[in-house]
């Protein structure tokens, strides 16, 4: 895929029509939606640059703004803090606010007064992403925002939010565009000697786990299929463990765990320990698992360790919605599935920084308590926190697929142009509206 001649800056074709607004991406979410960001953008009548630090960054870009860092990590402080001032930077636009780059870009722009804007995945996803300022995450200003405060914001509105969808939306996109990007980086690599990957593996065996997940879909479907059907037969009263991917941030920078190994390994521990004697417990594997941290052999392994063997289980990935209507509760580190729980009423103990862990509806119990007698939620609590995730800061559509892109893009291309965050655009009366969510595919 090409892009257009590295140093090129865009010009506002109407300048009269769009804020002087300074715009500066870094990285993104696999595929293309930072390139249809930055068309949006442009036609708004800003200017737009994108660092690229690889070829994948290269190859998923479509037109002019395009700045090739290919210098050592170490370099980068230093080229960013120039390139903001060259520039007169006014708006810094990233995938997540954890990754070296990142974080490092984020600390010299919030110095310099640039707004920094956050695209994640949705805290209620599929159907939605997150978008803040400032941070994501154990970085959002949702950690700091009590439920007192999201009512009184919400008092002027009448919105009834659409229920969670309970599958996932565009998990084989998401694959597609992760082995595309790694394939690039790989086939790249040459051109770009310097570059280092945020994660602990390597790009080769990045884009081969990412391959090789995409071809074994069909066969890993059938397997868990299989598994799921036994559970539900098995009719035991059973507790669901949300498992996250080992090199996910929210669990390496948001919680005390180094792995997902250690999670098992804890809460086996608090099974065996509370847990009355016929209750199962169910370890769900992350839908984009890939294999690398072998979550399958950490269970069993604590499973043993612990005297539980019999009664524990793994699935690999998939759906959520047809456990979860049969759980008695869940468990997780800070996964954003944990909403899926919340929304159906079911007891859940979390372990990192979540930004839905409210004193209202999250447990605070030990956990062998918790598996001995879960506290139910507040559930009216939790249905008001939702209504005002969904009033600022989730944005329905998605990241992977071409219409859920385009759905939101509809939306969040004002949201970046407007001068206040979404969470105090609400407070002050000027949130934009928002779009009835459409299943995405």
């Amino acid at each position: 895929m090409a892009h257009a001649r590295e140093g090129d800056i865009v010009r506002a074709a109407h300048p009269g029509r769009g804020p002087n607004r300074r715009f500066l991406l870094l990285q993104g979410p696999h595929g293309p939606f930072f390139s249809q960001l930055a068309r949006h953008l442009r036609d708004a009548g800003a200017q737009v640059r994108r660092v690229g630090f690889n070829a994948g960054d290269a190859a998923f870009w479509h037109g002019p703004g395009f700045v090739r860092f290919d210098a050592p990590q170490e370099a980068w402080p230093a080229f960013a803090d120039d390139l903001m001032s060259r520039e007169g930077t006014t708006d810094l636009v990233l995938y997540g606010d954890v990754r070296p780059v990142h974080a490092e870009a984020i600390r010299l722009a919030e110095a310099r007064g640039i707004r920094v804007h956050v695209f994640e995945e949705g805290y209620m996803r599929p159907y939605w992403v997150t978008y803040e300022r400032g941070g994501s995450n154990g970085r959002s200003r949702l950690m700091t925002t009590s439920i007192a405060d999201m009512r009184a914001a919400l008092a002027a509105s009448g919105m009834e939010g659409p229920e969670t969808p309970g599958h996932w939306g565009d998990t084989r996109q998401h694959v597609f565009w992760g082995a595309a990007y790694h394939g690039a980086v790989l086939l790249g690599a040459r051109r770009w000697p310097a570059f280092r990957p945020h994660r602990t593996i390597g790009i080769g065996q990045e884009a081969m786990l990412h391959a090789r997940r995409l071809g074994g879909m069909p066969a890993a479907a059938a397997l868990r299929r299989g598994v799921t059907a036994r559970i539900q037969r098995g009719g035991w009263p059973f507790h669901l463990v949300l498992l996250q991917l080992a090199h996910d941030a929210s669990l390496t920078a948001h919680s005390d765990f180094s792995s997902p190994r250690d999670f098992a390994d804890t809460v086996v521990r608090g099974f065996a320990e509370g847990a009355p004697p016929h209750h199962r417990l169910v370890f769900k594997a992350h839908p984009l698992e890939d294999g690398r941290a072998r979550p399958r052999d950490a269970v069993r392994a604590a499973a043993r360790r612990h005297g539980v063997e019999g009664r524990v289980h793994y699935v690999p990935g998939g759906k959520l919605a047809r456990l979860l209507d049969d759980a008695r509760s869940a468990v997780t580190v800070n996964s954003t599935a944990g909403q899926q729980v919340l929304w159906r009423g079911l007891p859940l103990k979390t372990f990192g920084a979540a930004v839905y862990d409210k004193p209202e509806f999250v447990s605070p119990q030990p956990l062998p308590d918790f598996f001995a007698r879960p506290g139910r939620p507040d559930s009216r609590a939790y249905k008001d926190y939702r209504r005002y995730l969904l009033e600022t800061s989730q944005v329905a559509g998605g990241f992977y697929s071409a219409r859920g892109r385009r759905q939101l893009l509809r939306q969040v291309v004002d949201m970046v142009l407007a001068p206040e965050n979404p969470y105090d655009a609400l407070s002050s009366g000027r949130a934009s509206p928002r779009q009835q969510l459409r299943v995405v595919r």
